[in-house]
Formats: structure tokens, C-alpha cells, sequence
């Protein structure tokens, strides 16, 4: 991120429009339109955005509607209030901000390789109790086989090869 600002839009300055830009914007007015760079932008305490937002990265400490579309990185910070989406590879929000919107986790622009982004698959649900196998089958190595010999413990049940009728020995 750029420590210079190439433009600042203060506070009482009003502008509706298309902003881009090259380099680092700060807006601490009031801004309705879109924003398109592959810059930093930062939205001030006290700035009121209402704007499509595609960038390279945005600090945001004042109020946005609109979505919000980062290429490296999405920030929060308090006093912030985002309504709506964020598409970000990288995101941050600090306590006391309000966002009010979902969030879908991008991959950054320079591993894309010019390929749109896109989602990782969600992962498949493990059934109940079969988590310890599921564990099990995803190691390379191969799952032993358990035998047993009769033991006799009381009040335990354990299996008795002398029996075919499947009754298991007990003592109480």
C-alpha cells in the first residue's frame, strides 16, 4: 500500500460519478457512483460512499452501501458501516464495525492467472460417527485389522468363538 495520496476528496466536497484512479484515494465527503482502480482506496471516518467499489485494496472507516470488490484485500475498521457484498482474497474487521452483507473469499488476482475467480468447492458433510473412518481412509496407509482372543472380564461383554448362536457371555 501506497503511503502517498494521488487524490483527496475532504470532508464537505460532494461527487457523483465514476472515480478512477491510479495509485492511492482518500474520500472523507460524500461519494454515489462507481470506483474502479487497481489502487488503495480509503474511505474516512465520517465519509458517506454509496458506489459499486472495484479495487486493488480499501480501508474503510466511514459508512458504504454498495458491494465491494478487492483484488488483495478488504479492511474494516471501527467506526465502519459496509452494506454490502464483499469479494475479497484477504479480509479484516475490527471490533465495533457494522457489516451487514456476505462475503465470498476470492483468490488474489496474480495466482488467477487471468482465470475468474471462483470459490472453493464447499466441503462434503461426514456423516455421524463416521468421522474416525473417514480420518482413517483419507492416510495413505492401510487400516490394520483387529483380532481379538476371548476375555472374559465380569461384566463385560466380549465374544466367544466356541458359540454360533450369536449369544454373547455375560456375568452380572
Amino acid at each position: 500500500m501506497a503511503n502517498e495520496l494521488n487524490a483527496l476528496l475532504g470532508k464537505g466536497s460532494d461527487f457523483q460519478g465514476k472515480l478512477t484512479f491510479e495509485g492511492s484515494v482518500r474520500i472523507d465527503g460524500r461519494f454515489t457512483g462507481e470506483i474502479l482502480t487497481d489502487g488503495h482506496l480509503i474511505i474516512g471516518e465520517g465519509a458517506q460512499v454509496q458506489a459499486e467499489i472495484h479495487v486493488g485494496t480499501v480501508q474503510i472507516y466511514g459508512n458504504v452501501t454498495g458491494n465491494v470488490t478487492a483484488n488483495d484485500g478488504v479492511e474494516l475498521h471501527a467506526p465502519a458501516s459496509l452494506r454490502g457484498n464483499i469479494a475479497s482474497p484477504a479480509l479484516h474487521i475490527d471490533k465495533g464495525v457494522f457489516f451487514d452483507g456476505a462475503c465470498q473469499m476470492t483468490t488474489p488476482k496474480d495466482d488467477r492467472a487471468g482465470a475468474p475467480a471462483r470459490p472453493a468447492p464447499a466441503p462434503r458433510p461426514i456423516p455421524m460417527g463416521a468421522a474416525p473412518m473417514a480420518a482413517a481412509m483419507s492416510q495413505s496407509q492401510p487400516v490394520p485389522t483387529i483380532t481379538s482372543s476371548p476375555v472374559r472380564q465380569s461384566g463385560v461383554f466380549t465374544t466367544d468363538p466356541s458359540r454360533s448362536s450369536g449369544e454373547l457371555p455375560h456375568k452380572f
